[in-house]
């Protein structure tokens, strides 16, 4: 991977003082009324920005939030965002209406060395999903430099992402996303025994991912509503759990895709299940799922096993919580899985929104030795995909 670093940057002759390097970050932090749900991605992209603070660059950074699609929604707007950066750089962060523009250009001028300034949401554009070449040109009028930061939009082909660096002579990938590509490629080429474990509703979501970490991982540990189809397609019972009927050959085929490559794919042998999708339903623990119940999360069986093979592997990669997590009567299983990836002493790697959650919600993110801010990037660099964002930056 030929890719500059911002160590790279600084190192070249009078560095980046008084530069106006263009930031793509992943800011893309949950909103409530204007209120930020979890940081974490914020948090995750201060080193890079402290760095270029110091070093007396104007900052000039951009991000997408939700998916407005191309319309100014402002209850997506990164204002909220502008506010607690200010608070954890220890300095004023300002804030323009647009990302594009006289206004933009002009604050972006501005700036004095050690100054930033947070564009408002990418998103608001139609030209930043498509790539499209003007918005590209409108964007690079804002740089002298370019460093893309955001992992975690790294595997889409946008403008900030793809379309920008190609007009931009100096990039480079900022702290964050080289740390990220660096965990995750000890997935690729892990230490073994290497243990995945990925939740989620559907197979159809994860399919591609299923089928290369069932080839690749020691043991493949399957919870969440996908693993109904799986049990569905073992001629188990599963009630009214969610399970894709059209997806049920690939589920025999990711099985047995394991069992080829010498592999172990685990399922749950005990089940949460409830009558309806409410947190004062009342609930059960049962083997087999019995008709007019759905599962809901893994059971103490099934957490108690993948506890142990936690315990035993030397890598870990866990996507996607193993029940329904945003209920907390049925949040046990992602909890214990949580608590199980941080008490291994393996090199664990944790990525998607409602995982993280889990690990900051236990206080088990401190010994997680990864928290991937990138949840469909990942997925897709564990299975060996180019990346477009990262493609970009290649020298």
């Amino acid at each position: 991977m030929n890719v500059a670093s911002l160590d790279d940057l600084l190192a070249q002759p009078g560095g980046l003082r008084g530069e106006r390097v263009f930031v793509r970050a992943d800011l893309n932090v949950p909103l409530d009324a204007g209120q930020i749900g979890d940081d974490t991605r914020i948090r995750a992209s201060l080193p890079t920005l402290q760095r270029l603070v110091e070093a007396g660059a104007r900052v000039v950074l951009a991000s997408h939030l939700g998916r407005p699609k191309g319309q100014a929604k402002p209850e997506l707007s990164l204002k909220p965002v502008a506010v607690r950066l200010s608070e954890h750089l220890g300095r004023p962060v300002q804030h323009v209406s647009d990302c594009v523009g006289e206004e933009a250009e002009r604050s972006a001028n501005a700036l004095g060395e050690g100054d930033v300034l947070l564009l408002e949401n990418l998103r608001f554009h139609k030209g930043e999903t498509d790539n499209d070449p003007a918005f590209c040109a409108a964007l690079a009028r804002l740089a002298d430099v370019y460093v893309n930061d955001a992992f975690g939009a790294a595997h889409r082909a946008h403008a900030s992402t793809a379309g920008l660096p190609a007009l931009v002579e100096r990039r480079a990938a900022g702290d964050l996303l080289l740390a990220e590509l660096k965990s995750l490629r000890r997935v690729i080429e892990p230490e073994r025994p290497l243990l995945c474990i990925l939740g989620g509703a559907k197979v159809s979501d994860k399919l591609r991912v299923l089928e290369a970490l069932a080839k690749r991982a020691d043991v493949l540990a399957i919870g969440g509503a996908m693993a109904y189809t799986f049990l569905r397609a073992n001629g188990e019972a599963t009630g009214t759990s969610l399970v894709e009927e059209d997806r049920l050959e690939d589920a025999v085929r990711v099985a047995e895709a394991a069992t080829a490559s010498g592999h172990e794919l685990l399922l749950p042998s005990d089940h949460v299940v409830a009558q309806r999708i409410d947190p004062d339903a009342p609930t059960q623990i049962v083997r087999q799922i019995p008709d007019g119940w759905m599962g809901v999360d893994i059971g103490p069986e099934t957490r108690a096993l993948y506890a142990a093979k936690a315990a035993k592997a030397r890598t870990i990669f866990w996507n996607g919580p193993v029940g329904i997590f945003e209920i907390e009567a049925f949040a046990a299983g992602t909890k214990a899985v949580a608590r199980a990836v941080a008490d291994s002493s393996a090199l664990s790697i944790v990525g998607g929104g409602d995982s993280l959650a889990a690990a900051n919600r236990m206080g088990v993110g401190d010994r997680i030795s990864h928290l991937s801010t990138g949840g469909g990037a990942s997925l897709e660099y564990v299975q060996g995909l180019a990346l477009p964002g990262v493609v970009a930056l290649e020298r």
